[in-house]
């Protein structure tokens, strides 16, 4: 696992042990950011949310591209996320350690709002739907910001109000990755 390109580019990541967790794919990450590239300004998204960060992989590509600040949500990995955030010497991360849906209903009460956004759950815990349930139901992701959400080819996602989903892309028999756009505000 490296950093594909921009001021971290071939940085190798530091990985944790084991399978209990599943970091995107080279190819399915340089997939993902060559579609973004297409959809948005690095230079222009001021936060970046990666939610089941595992080891932080999608929110620093994301600074390496020009994102000025990310927060990284894990219920397990924070500490190789940190190792990895000092690693690239990015500055600007916050590391937040718990279950996802308390640390976001948290974010929301303190109307904490993100450009765009990773949601790259453990495949078949409905995890997937529940986050971008939530991202949508909190107002955490700006107008016209993005939330990308990573998961299970045989899962189907609901689209909450007030998303729209730009782009869908199938790798194989087992990921999908949907990307999503803020269309107006609540």
């Amino acid at each position: 696992m490296r950093i594909i390109t921009g001021t971290a580019r071939g940085l190798k990541l530091k990985t944790p042990n084991g399978l209990s967790t599943r970091p995107t794919a080279d190819r399915v990450k340089e997939s993902l950011f060559n579609i973004l590239n297409g959809l948005t300004n690095f230079a222009e998204i001021n936060a970046v949310l990666d939610i089941f960060a595992g080891t932080g992989a999608l929110g620093l590509e994301s600074m390496s591209r020009g994102a000025k600040s990310a927060t990284f949500i894990d219920a397990a990995t924070t500490q190789i996320i940190g190792e990895n955030v000092r690693r690239t010497k990015f500055t600007n991360c916050t590391i937040l350690r718990g279950d996802f849906d308390k640390i976001l209903r948290h974010l929301g009460e303190q109307n904490f709002t993100f450009d765009l956004i990773f949601s790259d759950p453990p495949y078949a815990t409905n995890f997937a739907q529940k986050s971008l349930t939530l991202v949508a139901e909190l107002n955490l992701l700006n107008v016209n910001g993005l939330i990308i959400v990573e998961h299970g080819a045989t899962e189907t996602l609901n689209t909450p109000p007030n998303l729209q989903l730009v782009r869908q892309t199938i790798y194989g028999r087992t990921t999908s990755l949907e990307i999503f756009e803020r269309t107006a505000s609540p």
